[in-house]
């Protein structure tokens, strides 16, 4: 084609100073490249083409017009290159001679380009969201670059002869040139049409700036000038969202599962076929996957495990026995792949471009070895090479950064579609399930456990990819060495099983540590829920104990875990050492004809380099593969369990009653007996029908059966509407008051406003600060008892529903709220008079109102009618109510005459100027907005809770002064700015000293002695050139192999040494920090915990402790030998080429500015990052705990979309964290190629004064400082990061305590003196001046409305509050002096809600083990447990579940009786005791208390005002303050407070003196 052959011209071109390409290569293959690139990329463009639907979706922009007019232009050149030949061979002057054919061919292959160019550009013009195309950029790009090269031949070949020959084509090439170059320009814009400017800058960066990430800088200026904030962070992409993602994990997942269950079943049937015994226990323990099983299996199930039930369980049970999966397993990583491929493939094609381009850099540095010895060689070629090398690393940089921005983004979706599907499994688990994992179980799942999948799939293309990379460097190196590369890989191939042995250990240990990090977890969560008892009855030391030995136990695991781990590492780090020491020494020593030249020596050295990370990583890949199949198979046993068998509730039009059930046995276990035995129940729709029966009789289970949470072993239940449900301890969620009442229904204020007024919730309303929308804390703690109450009955009021399930809803609140409540809500003539009601109730005055009254006796229906016809026939009933006939009597005649005209005028408050800012009985906590805090520090008091000094504060705002108390909880404080250095050095101290200066040392000696072996190496090769053509004298290789090989292990001990000084020294941190933040968070106030979620502070002793004990250690280790191995390599660089010195001190300023940038901003992000993640986590244990509720309202598909905001939110903070590193990532790598550029120009530059080992052994370092200056800024960044927990622990261990003197008291009088109390420096006074005066012995009943003060006075007697002026006497003593905990020793209190913790009853009631059993089981009969707990398998061991789930309310407020008599304490307070018991257990519980506390002062604050009428005095509470206090007689007649409340509840003179 062209006019010469190829190859003469070849050489002669080349084989100069100046050397060129030949012409005809410029015009054919130059030609080629570019436009082949075009034609294969172009479909990809062409497609929106062909799709017809969204014809013009986006208008022509200015860009986009410049863009194809140049194209059209290029389209004119090329037809005029054409016209040009053909003139010239056809025209009018032609001579004989033609044209060759590429002046044919060229222009006619240009003009098709430049066709097809229009149209592709159209094409992405139409594309769906594309700002710019990728391909088009490269191909302008290519032609560029092959352009360049006729274009400085024209120009060349024109100044030789001084003329221009041939003018026409020599014009029409630059006019091409240069619009091309426009082209070029043009194309690196982005297109991005005015509309879509949007909040992300990601959507509309173009090709250059997307793959270095320069869309990224303006989050970088802004977090380096002012921190970040929530506010700061950009939209989510839309297949970032979690919403999209759940959506099509779901799918796969579907698909999946559904397989897994089908294989699962045929297994559990080919083993009953084998062998029954052993299938039958796995089915029972299996989730109850039977489902699909067939019933006779299920029967010879049955029969089966009654006889194998002793010996069946201990084989499973231990850690050795036969594992077999006894749930539907191995379908959660295909379900995975399947979701997310794309990426995946995405980043495998990156991965391994990167891998093989890695290759490149060793045999240039081979051919630059050469080219410093072959000293005759053109300089040029040296210049080339350093030009390639540059090149090549920066393609390897980019390369690799999309590969990770892939791979980080694909672990970011993996854990989002993880948390997503455990919260949508939580809303639909069943019952079963619930019980198998407690509350921090299910919440480990959604963060250690995705988590782990997270960290996974960042690496998981080294699985194949390591392989790779060791198979061609062995290629490679065979090349170079030969055979003797043998011997190398002989070493690595030892190393594996050693690697796997060990990580099989590690696996155990992991197993060991969650296990024992659970437990702790537990036991932490239940300590912080009920530390208010904790408090009360002074029991932290025995629960301190308990967390520090499963502490001890899991510092135990965990030394014995970093043990081996520095056991592999110092296998690893000798692995390299060993292979090169193993190579050369046989090389050397095969024959002595083999001489290690330059060359070979670091051509094989670069190449082990290579090798090294993916020696390391596989190992570090396999043993985090092992953490994540422990949590896939927790993952998968919790998400392939049972769902809620939503069967068990039909809803059937054809029948005419609301509720119906037909002889329905019901259990809350699958194979259990069943608690509810042939219940048959039929209530017409609008009736309301009462459930009554004695403690535990299941009430609460018959609630729970409708609700469809049973399993039904038979029968049915068939519910007609929709369905509210109160649950008998109210369920309150942390959102404002409204919120909570609306409960996602639209607000409509008439109607909000009914329900307030109806539920009695007017008057509190006044009282809280900001009316219905002041913010409720976590499980509604700034709600007295009763408030809770009436808030979850005006959510089912609210809801308008069609059937109310109400479970004992009066027993939480005072008598004349409670008739109050039952006239205007529940009762006949309330707000729901026309629904249907179910009633469990204690309340007898309530029945004769009541349409029918259901009777349960130990989980049967004993009775069913209206009250009247039951009280005619003398059954189970009458004897429950002839108890209270008397008082029954008297209540009904009064309530007969009275029932009509009281119209409840009770309930507006006497006084009408009560300041509406008295705080209600528990409100610790009407807390602090942010701003509250300017007046206090303006008034200067000492607060008992630290402000972070820079919230940015501004006087002005007292607009916000309304709303004050609105926010109860804080906001989590956030440092911002850099880590403080004390931090820092507080690790270090809790390391303790000795151990950094050891640790320091004995890094830096292994670095030395890694530099000495390579500077031996470089010597070592220069034997090359002296003994060139003589016999190799063998000491003097033994000498070279000797020295070398000790070095090497010299540096893997020193390793080991050191990783050892480092486990100990973590471990020994770990354990100082932990004690500290534990001793102290027991000694908080009380007023810390109720303005902190929980959530908050268990996150301190899961992440943040977590972080303490495993990631600081690792990345300290990092940070050591990365910072030490850049300045060894800087070192040897300097000491081959010193020229290189000049060049250090630019490149450091660059890094250290970018460095900075990088670190406020990236620091910032990972704050936003735990602090977002907090809401998750307690929104998902708030869901966990009120599911029954939930699911009741079906309110899921609400509460998936909330946990799809929560989650996006903790995106948008991690992704531009993923994006953040490749940012910084990118501007390192090009620095470090800067190095190796700049290490080989100096090469070169001084090739004459150089000897070839020291260039190689300077370049091989340069090519490694990429990686290792990169590690550095990482792990300086991480380790900033990490030591965030350090600080956010240390914050907790420094809160203010709780004050401690001491001192003891006998007679037990105690005197009130102007007593007044607040709950926070800046609150309105809750107690206004309390005075009086309690005898020995003296038995007081306290009583006033919600919020009158009554639990503030008793939560003031234990100091859980510190008085603001005045004082509490005990014999006396002013109680502030005393010692906390033996104050509180002396007290004993019997709280309202009772309080329980997983642990055995004897725990519960002796934590100390200071009882014998015998006086443990005399209060047991005192407080009538006896007989229950006799009959329980375990007796006294009997284990309590998480928050006492497994006893009803009734039983545990008898264990808290229980409690009281074993402390034997002389002052007793009784806050509420009985409001969740029945009528008989209340008089049980009284009695006892007469008898048993007779000699001791009593105080009681009371709702039902027959309790106290015996009392030798009654105090009445209204607004904080005494109004009257005498005994109950004088009370009755002076027809003050105490008369009208007496009055409401039918209490009369006569009732009195029958009594």
């Amino acid at each position: 084609m062209c006019m010469s052959a190829f190859v003469p011209q070849n050489a002669s071109f080349v084989e100069r100073e100046d050397p060129d390409l030949p012409v005809c290569v410029e015009q054919t293959v130059l030609v080629w490249i570019p436009l082949g690139f075009l034609w294969l990329s172009a479909p990809w463009n062409l497609m929106p083409l062909c799709r017809r639907s969204q014809v013009n979706t986006k208008h022509r922009t200015k860009l986009y017009l410049c863009k194809q007019l140049v194209v059209f232009l290029l389209f004119l050149t090329a037809v005029g290159g054409l016209i040009v030949t053909l003139v010239e061979d056809f025209g009018p002057n032609s001579s004989a001679e033609k044209n060759p054919a590429v002046f044919y061919t060229n222009p006619v292959l240009f003009a098709v380009a430049w066709i097809l160019l229009l149209l592709c550009q159209e094409g992405v013009r139409r594309k769906e969201r594309a700002v710019d195309s990728s391909t088009l950029f490269i191909f302008w790009f290519l032609l560029v670059l092959c352009d360049v090269f006729p274009f400085q031949t024209l120009l060349r070949e024109a100044l030789r002869q001084g003329e221009v020959r041939d003018i026409p084509r020599f014009s029409l090439f630059y006019i091409s040139f240069g619009l091309e170059v426009i082209a070029l320009v043009l194309s690196a814009v982005a297109d991005i049409p005015p509309e879509a400017e949007e909040l992300n800058p990601e959507a509309g960066a173009a090709f250059l700036s997307r793959i270095t990430f320069n869309w990224f800088n303006s989050m970088v200026v802004k977090g380096h000038k002012t921190p970040l904030v929530q506010e700061d962070l950009w939209e989510l992409n839309e297949t970032d969202s979690t919403a999209y993602i759940s959506q099509r994990f779901n799918q796969h997942m579907r698909y999946e599962l559904g397989l897994a269950r089908i294989q699962f079943q045929k297994k559990l049937k080919n083993k009953l076929l084998k062998n029954p015994s052993k299938a039958v226990e796995e089915a029972s323990q299996s989730n109850g996957l039977g489902k699909g099983v067939s019933q006779d299996v299920l029967m010879m199930v049955r029969t089966f495990r009654y006889n194998k039930e002793p010996s069946s369980n201990n084989t499973d049970s231990l850690p050795g026995g036969p594992h077999e999966t006894n749930y539907p397993n191995a379908w959660l990583v295909t379900t995975l792949y399947k979701t997310f491929k794309g990426i995946l493939i995405e980043s495998a094609f990156f991965k391994l471009l990167q891998d093989l381009l890695a290759f490149v850099s060793p045999q240039l540095l081979k051919l630059m070895i050469s080219f410093i010895q072959n000293k005759s060689s053109y300089a040029w070629v040296g210049y080339l090479y350093a030009v390639l090398l540059l090149v090549v690393a920066l393609l390897q940089s980019l390369l690799l950064q999309q590969y990770f921005q892939r791979c980080f983004v694909l672990g970011m979706k993996v854990r989002t579609a993880l948390m997503a599907a455990v919260y949508k499994k939580a809303l639909v688990m069943s019952n079963d399930n619930r019980k198998e994992s407690t509350v921090g179980e299910t919440v480990n799942l959604m963060s250690a456990d995705a988590q782990r999948f997270n960290d996974v799939t960042n690496f998981i293309h080294l699985l194949w990819s390591c392989p790779l990379q060791i198979i061609v460097s062995i290629v490679f190196l065979w090349m170079e060495l030969g055979p003797s590369t043998l011997a190398g890989l002989g070493v690595m191939v030892l190393m594996v099983p050693i690697n796997g042995l060990l990580a099989n250990q590690a696996r155990k240990f992991q197993i060991e540590n969650m296990k024992f990090k659970d437990k702790r977890l537990k036991i932490m969560n239940e300590m912080l829920n009920g530390i208010k008892i904790l408090k009360l009855f002074a029991w932290e030391p025995s629960f301190r104990t308990q967390v520090e030995d499963i502490r001890g136990e899991e510092l135990k695991v965990m030394r014995k875990f970093a043990y081996l781990s520095s056991v592999s590492t110092f296998i690893f780090s000798c692995a390299p050492a060993l292979v090169s020491l193993a190579t050369f020494a046989v090389f050397v020593g095969v024959s002595s004809d083999n001489i290690l030249t330059a060359e070979k020596a670091f051509t094989s050295i670069s190449l082990f380099n290579i090798l090294r990370f993916p020696l390391a990583m596989l190992p570090m890949l396999i043993a985090s593969i092992v953490q994540t199949a422990v949590s896939k198979k927790r993952l998968e046993k919790f998400l392939g369990g049972d769902d809620l068998d939503s069967d068990i509730i039909r809803h059937d039009p054809s029948f005419n009653s609301a509720v119906s059930i037909s002889n329905g046995s019901f259990s809350w276990e699958k194979d259990s007996e069943p608690l509810l035995k042939n219940v048959s129940l039929d209530i017409k729709p609008g009736r309301l029908v009462a459930v009554v029966g004695a403690v535990g009789s299941g009430k609460s289970s018959l609630m729970s059966a409708l609700l469809g949470e049973m399993h039904s072993t038979k029968g049915f239940i068939n519910i007609q509407g929709s369905l509210a449900f109160v649950p008998q301890q109210a369920w309150i969620q942390n959102a404002t008051l409204r919120d909570n009442i609306l409960f996602g229904s639209p607000y409509e204020d008439k109607r909000f406003q009914d329900v307030v007024e109806a539920c009695a919730l007017g008057p509190d309303l006044k009282l809280l600060s900001a009316g219905d929308l002041t913010e409720i804390g976590e499980k509604g703690i700034n709600l007295s008892g009763g408030q809770k109450q009436r808030v979850s009955l005006a959510r089912a009021a609210y809801s308008q529903a069609d059937i109310f399930l109400l479970d004992d809803p009066l027993s939480a609140v005072d008598s004349h709220v409670g008739k109050h409540l039952f006239d205007k809500v529940i009762g006949p003539n309330g707000l729901l008079k026309n629904k249907t009601r179910i009633l469990v109730t204690h309340g007898v005055s309530f029945l004769p109102y009541v349409d029918e009254v259901v009777v349960l006796v130990n989980g049967q229906v004993s009775e069913i009618g209206s009250y009247q016809s039951l009280r005619a026939s003398k059954g189970a009933f009458s004897e429950f109510l002839d108890e209270y006939a008397k008082e029954q009597n008297n209540q009904t005649t009064h309530e007969k005459d009275g029932y009509q005209d009281t119209e409840d005028v009770e309930l507006i408050p006497d006084r009408e100027d009560t300041q509406p800012d008295c705080p209600p009985e528990d409100a610790v906590s009407f807390t602090l907005k942010r701003e509250n805090s300017i007046r206090r520090s303006q008034r200067g008091t000492r607060s008992s809770f630290r402000l972070r000094k820079n919230s940015t504060l501004k006087p002005a705002e007292d607009t916000g002064e309304a709303k004050k108390g609105q926010r109860l909880i804080e906001k989590e404080t956030m440092e911002t700015g850099q880590v403080k250095f004390s931090v820092y050095l507080q690790y270090l101290r809790a390391m303790g000293w000795g151990y950094t200066f050891w640790i320091f040392l004995i890094y830096f000696i292994q670095n030395i002695a890694f530099i000495g072996q390579n500077l031996w190496l470089s010597d070592w090769t220069n034997d090359a050139a002296e003994y060139y053509n003589q016999t190799y004298p063998s000491w003097m290789r033994d000498t070279r192999v000797g020295v070398f090989g000790a070095l090497g292990v010299a540096q893997g001990l020193f390793v080991f040494l050191g990783t050892l000084l480092v486990a100990n020294a973590s471990v020994n941190a770990s354990r100082i920090l932990h004690s500290r933040l534990l001793n102290n968070i027991l000694r908080v106030p009380m007023l810390f915990f109720d303005t902190t979620p929980i959530g908050r502070v268990v996150n301190r002793f899961a992440k943040d402790i977590f972080t303490v004990d495993e990631t600081i250690p690792q990345s300290f280790r990092s940070w050591i030998l990365c910072l030490l191995g850049v300045l060894g390599t800087l070192f040897v660089i300097c000491l081959a080429t010193p020229f290189f010195t000049i060049i250090i001190i630019p490149l450091a300023v660059i890094y250290f500015f970018v460095q900075r940038f990088y670190v406020a901003t990236s620091r910032q992000l990972r704050r936003l990052d735990s602090v977002s993640r907090s809401p998750i986590y307690s929104h998902f244990g708030e869901t966990v705990s009120g599911l029954s509720v939930i699911r009741a309202y079906n309110h899921q598909e609400r509460f998936l979309k909330h946990n799809e905001v929560t989650v996006d939110e903790n995106l948008k903070s991690v992704y531009p964290w993923i994006v953040s590193n490749r940012w910084l990532a990118i501007r390192l790598e090009f620095l470090g190629n800067l190095v190796v550029f700049f290490s080989a120009l100096f090469a070169v530059i001084s090739r004459d004064s150089i000897d070839s080992g020291l260039v190689g052994l300077s370049i091989s370092y340069a090519l490694n400082v990429t990686q290792t200056l990169n590690w550095l800024v990482r792990m300086t960044s991480e380790l900033e990061t990490n030591i965030v927990a350090v600080e956010r622990v240390s914050e907790y261990s420094e809160l203010e305590n709780e004050v401690c003197c001491l001192s003891i008291f006998h007679h037990f009088k105690a005197d009130f003196l102007d007593y007044k109390v607040r709950y926070r420096p800046e609150l309105d006074l809750v107690l206004k001046g309390i005075t009086c005066d309690i005898a020995s012995t003296e038995k007081i009943g306290i009583v006033g409305r919600t919020g009158a003060g009554k639990s503030s006075l008793t939560n003031c007697l234990f100091r859980i509050i510190e008085a603001a002026e005045g004082h509490i006497l005990i014999d006396d003593v002013d109680i502030s002096t005393i010692g906390l905990h033996d104050l509180r020793n002396n007290l004993t209190i019997i709280p309202q809600d009772p309080v329980l913790f997983s642990g055995s009853l004897r725990m519960n009631l002796d934590p100390f083990n200071k009882f014998s059993d015998e006086e443990i089981w005399k209060v047991l009969e005192l407080s009538h447990l006896k007989d229950y707990v006799a009959g329980l398998q375990e007796g006294l061991q009997h284990e309590v579940a998480e928050g006492g789930e497994n006893l009803s309310v009734g039983q545990r407020q008898l264990l808290c009786l229980a409690r009281a008599l074993l402390r034997k304490s002389r002052i007793l307070i009784l806050d509420e005791a009985t409001a969740a018991v029945d009528l008989e257990t209340d008089n049980l519980i009284q009695k006892t208390i007469r008898k048993e506390f007779s000699h001791c002062t009593v105080l009681t604050i009371a709702h039902r005002l027959h309790s106290i009428m015996d009392n030798s005095r009654v105090m009445v509470l209204d607004a904080g303050q005494i109004v009257e206090f005498d005994s109950p007689d004088n009370l009755m007649e002076r027809r003050g407070h105490f008369y009208s409340m007496a009055k409401d509840a039918g209490i009369t003179q006569e009732s009195l003196t029958a009594l």
